[in-house]
């Protein structure tokens, strides 16, 4: 089965606390998160989340993923498919370490499934747009806002 890991890391000037509290903080996504403008759900292992997500230069989906993981100021994963399990998954994380009064934030998303040979440019562009949700994130948890 094909699978295809993106990884991105920024680190923010702002203490870990206030990093996870603008990470977790769904209702507020649409101020600054190019990438995820809007989360809905409860941040607790089991329930579903509601997603939109935004490529840049690219297309919206919708997804419903299952919150897999949650440790307060640590990590967050979620998980989802397309149709049926197997032909197209994606697993999206967030984990947070501090060091010296800094956050440094690793994002994650790892795609598998039969139809991933033929996402294309769409993995190039979700790349991006962690990137860009990075360091809007940095922005917002640096700015105290």
């Amino acid at each position: 089965m094909a699978k295809t890991e993106l990884r991105s890391e920024v680190e923010i000037d702002a203490p870990l606390a206030r990093v996870y509290a603008v990470l977790t903080d769904f209702a507020r996504y649409h101020e600054w998160n190019p990438y995820l403008p809007v989360v809905r759900g409860e941040l607790v292992v089991g329930s579903k989340l509601a997603i939109e997500l935004s490529l840049p230069e690219g297309k919206t989906y919708e997804l419903m993923p299952e919150v897999t993981h949650v440790t307060e100021n640590g990590e967050l994963r979620w998980r989802s498919y397309w149709l049926l399990p197997g032909l197209l998954e994606g697993e999206h994380f967030f984990q947070l370490r501090e060091h010296a009064g800094k956050t440094r934030v690793m994002q994650g998303q790892d795609f598998s499934g039969f139809l991933l040979r033929f996402a294309g440019n769409s993995l190039t562009l979700a790349a991006r747009g962690a990137v860009y949700m990075n360091q809007a994130l940095k922005k917002r948890a640096e700015s105290g806002s």
